[in-house]
């Protein structure tokens, strides 16, 4: 006679079904704000049938350069820069939501847990959430880059995803020397240290690779690789 499986031990189809349970969070920059094909993107992450829930971290752009540009003028603190850069973040999201109204905004754990399984796409908006969190720096040093790996970590993602207008690697990259370019924020790599998933940085033009990607064809772009002296950088509040 063969012996029963433990219900705990779980079939390899019930892995799977796990695995594809845990969301991708996509990280799409504001300095997609004004390009031509934003909606492209919109339109492909809001298409069923992709193979993990998906969750749009939105940049800031002119949103967050307003505040930028506030405090040089008027040098308030950087805990109010903060706050003011978050609300920016969520101006961005609306705006993907008013694009794409298929794209479900989501401030809270539960409601983006809700989105998840649902299977429905969601975009964060990140106030709540971020406000006064005790890890996380009130500074420029942690923009939307660290703040997606961070709720990747929250929400215990399978993938962590940065889409970029600037140039992105050809080969994988630690995410320190990514900082040091410029092209994260200072605080990412402590970050992505902390999260246990895939990262990948990809050019806003190869939305057809993320096309191949979201149904598990490919992986999407870049590998951003943990960096071994991440804890020594910045990011998170003394």
């Amino acid at each position: 006679m063969t012996a029963k499986a433990s219900p705990k031990d779980g079939s390899a189809a019930d892995r799977s079904t796990d695995a594809a349970a845990r969301p991708w969070v996509i990280k799409i920059g504001g300095s997609l704000s004004d390009w031509h094909r934003l909606g492209t993107w919109l339109d492909l992450i809001a298409r069923p049938g992709h193979l993990h829930p998906l969750v749009i971290v939105p940049g800031g752009g002119p949103f967050a350069d307003a505040v930028r540009d506030a405090q040089d003028n008027w040098r308030f603190d950087d805990r109010l820069a903060h706050r003011m850069a978050l609300l920016a973040m969520e101006q961005f999201g609306l705006m993907l939501h008013g694009i794409c109204p298929a794209l479900q905004t989501a401030a809270t754990h539960d409601r983006l847990r809700s989105l998840i399984r649902a299977r429905m796409p969601a975009v964060w908006l990140p106030s709540a959430m971020v406000l006064d969190h005790p890890e996380i720096a009130e500074s420029w040093e942690v923009t939307s880059d660290s703040l997606a790996a961070w709720l990747a970590v929250e929400l215990d993602a399978a993938a962590l995803v940065l889409v970029k207008s600037g140039p992105c690697p050809c080969a994988a990259t630690d995410a320190a020397a990514l900082a040091r370019d410029g092209l994260v924020d200072a605080a990412f790599p402590h970050w992505r240290a902390r999260f246990s998933g895939e990262s990948w940085c990809i050019h806003r033009d190869n939305h057809i690779l993320m096309e191949e990607a979201l149904v598990g064809r490919a992986s999407p772009g870049c590998p951003l690789l943990r960096s071994p002296d991440a804890e020594l950088l910045p990011g998170v509040r003394a």
